[in-house]
Formats: C-alpha cells, sequence, structure tokens
C-alpha cells in the first residue's frame, strides 16, 4: 500500500479542484472483492475535455485513501453500503472540507454547500 505525503494530497486536491467542479459525475469501476466481502479494490474516472480520465490514484491521493499498488486500484474496506458512494463522498469532502462557496443543490428542502455531496456518483 502506498502512503503520500501532504505535499502529494495537496497538490493533487489542487489538480481535482480544476477538473471536478459541485455536478461533475465522478465514476466507479468495481475490480474485485475479497472472498469476507469486507475489501473492495476500485477504480475511479471521470471524464475530462471529452476524455475518460482515470483518476483513481490521485482520489487515493487527495482524499487520504489507500492505493493498492498490487492490483493498480484503490483499496476501501467496509461492506453493506455502496462503497463506491463513500468514495466519491470523502473524495468530495477532502476537496470541499468547509463547503462549496455557492450551493450545489437542495437537500431536505434547503441548498446544500456540503463538500461530500457537491460530486454525482455512477458505477460502471
Amino acid at each position: 500500500m502506498a502512503q503520500f505525503t501532504k505535499t502529494e494530497t495537496k497538490e493533487a486536491q489542487t489538480y481535482l479542484l480544476e477538473i471536478l467542479k459541485p455536478g461533475t459525475t465522478v465514476y466507479t469501476d468495481l475490480r474485485h472483492v475479497n472472498r469476507m466481502g469486507d475489501q473492495r479494490w476500485m477504480d475511479v474516472f471521470t471524464v475530462d475535455g471529452g476524455q475518460i480520465r482515470n483518476i483513481t490514484r490521485l482520489v487515493c491521493k487527495a482524499a487520504d485513501l489507500k492505493y493498492c499498488t498490487r492490483r493498480h486500484s484503490l483499496k476501501i474496506g467496509g461492506g453493506g453500503m455502496d462503497m463506491g458512494f463513500q468514495v466519491v463522498y470523502l473524495l468530495g469532502l477532502s476537496l470541499w472540507p468547509a463547503g462549496t462557496p455557492v450551493a450545489h443543490s437542495v437537500r431536505n428542502g434547503k441548498p446544500d454547500t456540503c463538500g461530500g455531496y457537491a460530486l454525482k456518483h455512477q458505477w460502471l
């Protein structure tokens, strides 16, 4: 597993803020689940300038998630919930920890600026 420095984390966040705006769809692709069902390996993608981009390693750096060099994928533990959504939620929180400057949607009938919900998620 690769661990990242604070400099690498900040650089990844800065770069991702350039290509991901609130409302952008982030796609996840499940690569593997262990036998117990409590670990998942997945890749993360976005569309940037009409090109599909694999941003898995950048997401790991930005959101302080584990990157598995053996499988070249993000590794996350847990189950019983949508772990792809969880990855995108954690990414949004890392990019906008204090919330987005402008409301990006409405949640519970009120304008929502929470960074965790700023990005949209979709499975491939």
